[in-house]
């Protein structure tokens, strides 16, 4: 038997444990990266206004940042047990008041890039029936009902969610592999450009605005020990998934980026994506899999944005849930399904979120793509690599107060914390590029983390001063360890006997 074959233990007050393999984590993560999307939307931003040709290089050197901030993470697994994730492991490697600000500016980020996504897949939904079907609909009309297939998959078991995004996510990967070939078979070996890969390339002028849309596309595979708790064996299990998610964004991004220089050529396609960067993957997708390959693009992208909204459903649901049990929002958030073993009161109140959110925008008379996707898709992915950052550089002190020293639980951490955080700088001071937009209303939303971090750090003194009780267990809450699944995430037969 595989190690992902061995299952974890129940938990009393807990989800459902033995639910997911690796694989089921990893695509679950993958789907959340949207990579059809940022493949389509932020890769001929960056060839058009970064580094240009050097854009492959640049990937390449973001994957093995994260491969370092990846083995300080899942070094942490065996003494936080937690779905809190970010939030328990600040918790315990800084201090209480920390993790709770953590925790709320994850949830504020996840929040911002769920509703940003769900602005963006509503507006080519309708811009699918309009363009392809030939009749147009409302996009509020398809908000209702993403958000209402959104909560219904989240609100089942976990399977089932999985299920649907490791389709979605196969169905765009392999399009975009199959570009890839043709492209590589029509180049030939002799027509192959290294040069991506120099440091002259590089280094070119828009290096700073590369590094931000490359962290972009990788934003989201930290989620996987939000998981451990549902996960089989989650020891080996997350840390497979870990570095199998960073390690198959990182080889799919830089593959295909470098396979999109190659079509057009490395010395024009600064131009050609600047150009046209919107319909520069549909323009090279047309050319070797004919009209109807800009077509299926146009579905997967629906169907890319889709997985990701669903994918932060989840994520932040698990948080909501991490909290509550812990104490530090209301313990019904924290309610388990009986059948489903999914935190569905949480389920209940993100669907409530969402609609506002989005309901604002609608009735406001703003556009789904260039006001409400806009506007929040960066925050939240500002917000993310803030808590990247944090994470990363926390994970050395914990491991500095045990008096524990070696390459992957300090060394990796530490030189991978302050990379993100260099990178976190650079969109920060070059904010307007990952907005598109001079609009001081959305540019200047990052300040409002600041706000974040200080309600957490307020609410962690509150408690530490307050409620004690409370306090102790933030981000402390364990993960029971048991000999088998939970008998409601086996069939019928297998629960009747467990």
């Amino acid at each position: 038997m595989s190690n992902d074959s061995a299952c974890g233990g129940s938990t009393g007050n807990g989800l459902f444990s033995g639910m997911l393999g690796t694989s089921d984590i990893i695509f679950m993560i993958l789907a959340c990266a949207a990579p059809m999307g940022v493949l389509a939307g932020l890769i001929p931003l960056a060839l058009a206004f970064g580094n240009g040709v050097g854009m492959p290089g640049t990937q390449l050197a973001i994957c093995l940042v994260m491969l370092l901030f990846a083995v300080g993470y899942v070094r942490m697994l065996p003494h936080v047990r937690n779905a809190g994730a970010f939030y328990a492991y600040i918790a315990a490697s800084v201090n209480k008041e920390a993790g709770l600000a953590a925790a709320y500016t994850a949830l504020v980020a996840y929040i911002c890039a769920a509703t940003s996504i769900l602005g963006a897949l509503c507006y080519f939904l309708a811009d699918f029936t309009s363009s392809v079907l030939g009749f147009a609909t409302r996009w509020e009309i398809w908000a209702v009902v993403s958000i209402a297939v959104i909560a219904w998959l989240g609100f089942r078991k976990i399977t089932m969610a999985a299920k649907v995004l490791t389709v979605a996510l196969l169905l765009e990967v392999g399009v975009i592999a199959l570009i890839d070939v043709l492209i590589l078979i029509d180049k030939g070996f002799a027509g192959l450009d290294f040069s991506s890969f120099s440091p002259a390339a590089i280094f070119a002028p828009g290096l700073g605005i590369s590094v931000i849309y490359a962290m972009n596309g990788c934003i989201g595979f930290e989620a996987t020990a939000i998981y451990q708790e549902e996960a089989k064996n989650r020891e080996v299990t997350i840390p497979r998934a870990t570095y199998g998610a960073v390690l198959v964004l990182g080889t799919f991004y830089v593959l295909s980026t470098w396979c999109l220089i190659l079509a057009i050529s490395p010395e024009r396609v600064k131009d050609v994506a600047a150009a046209d960067p919107g319909r520069l993957l549909t323009t090279i997708s047309a050319r070797y899999l004919g009209e109807i390959g800009g077509e299926i693009l146009h579905v997967l992208t629906i169907t890319s944005l889709f997985a990701a909204a669903l994918g932060f459903f989840n994520n932040i649901t698990r948080y909501f849930f991490a909290l509550a049990r812990d104490g530090v929002i209301p313990r019904h958030l924290g309610k388990v399904h009986p059948s489903h073993g999914s935190p569905h009161v949480a389920c209940a109140l993100l669907t409530l979120i969402f609609i506002i959110v989005v309901g604002t925008y609608a009735l406001a008379g703003l556009d789904p793509l260039l006001n409400l996707a806009t506007s929040l898709s960066s925050m939240g992915a500002v917000g993310l690599m803030l808590l990247l950052a944090a994470t990363s550089l926390s994970i050395p002190l914990f491991f500095l107060r045990r008096s524990e020293y070696s390459l992957g639980k300090t060394v990796a951490p530490l030189v991978g914390g302050i990379l993100i955080a260099a990178a976190t700088y650079l969109s920060l001071t070059n904010y307007s590029a990952l907005t598109g937009t001079s609009l001081p209303a959305v540019n200047n939303l990052p300040w409002l983390f600041l706000l974040t971090v200080a309600a957490g750090w307020l609410h962690g003194w509150y408690l530490r001063k307050r409620r004690p009780d409370i306090y102790d267990r933030v981000g402390s809450t364990q993960i029971e360890e048991k000999d088998g699944p939970h008998p409601a995430s086996l069939d019928p037969a297998a629960a009747a006997t467990a």
